[in-house]
């Protein structure tokens, strides 16, 4: 065997080695890929929340008051639960029902409103 048929067996195992290696490593380069695309979908929506922020800060303060005041309700109600006020008995009664009835076709007549004479300006 001559040196250049050495140098081409030991290329072709080197390459084959190497091709083992990327199809091992291919999974995790997908995974690698799909992280990259999520975060640029993260960089370009902090983004654009950026700008909106900018140019509308009331209805971010707006918004941020409504979930702190949502919150807060939620904390009292779970507080309330807690304590044993948060939980309501059913109300124990009776109850009959009444069919609707048509009528005969005759109609009251409805209230009118009358105006107030105008004020003359003599």
């Amino acid at each position: 065997m001559n040196r250049i048929e050495a140098i081409s067996e030991r290329a072709l195992e080197l390459a084959g080695a190497v091709g083992d290696n990327v199809r091992h490593a291919l999974p995790r380069a997908g995974q690698l890929l799909e992280a990259g695309a999520k975060l640029g979908v993260l960089k370009s929506g902090a983004k654009v929340a950026g700008k909106f922020a900018r140019r509308n800060p009331v209805m971010i303060a707006a918004a941020v008051a409504g979930v702190g005041l949502l919150w807060y309700a939620a904390r009292r109600r779970a507080r309330r639960v807690e304590a044993g006020e948060g939980e309501h008995e059913p109300i124990e009664g009776s109850a009959r029902r009444i069919e609707a009835k048509r009528g005969n076709g005759t109609r009251r007549p409805r209230a009118t409103r009358v105006r107030a004479p105008a004020a003359s300006a003599d």
